[in-house]
């Protein structure tokens, strides 16, 4: 088994400094990369609320037109009802 010299001890935190700076880098672009996603999924939310909104304005139109044909085919029937 090789003496611990401080030339060894020396290398291996060398090589111990080297690779924790590499996590660091990596640790840096996984946090980066998680941040972009956090956008895209807040976006695809925010588009997701908006169609939401569009829909019920939709819905609310459909419901005003139902309400109007079914008043018109009222007054249709009424006036197919009265004497001649």
């Amino acid at each position: 088994m090789p003496e611990a010299t401080n030339e060894l001890m020396f290398e291996l935190l060398k090589r111990v400094h080297h690779e924790i700076g590499e996590l660091r880098q990596d640790v840096s672009e996984t946090k980066r990369e998680l941040n972009v996603m956090r956008g895209h999924m807040a976006a695809t939310q925010n588009d997701i609320h908006n169609i939401y909104g569009v829909l019920a304005r939709q819905d609310e139109r459909l419901d005003r037109i139902d309400r109007r044909l079914d008043l018109h085919e009222l007054a249709e029937t009424q006036k197919s009802f009265e004497p001649k």
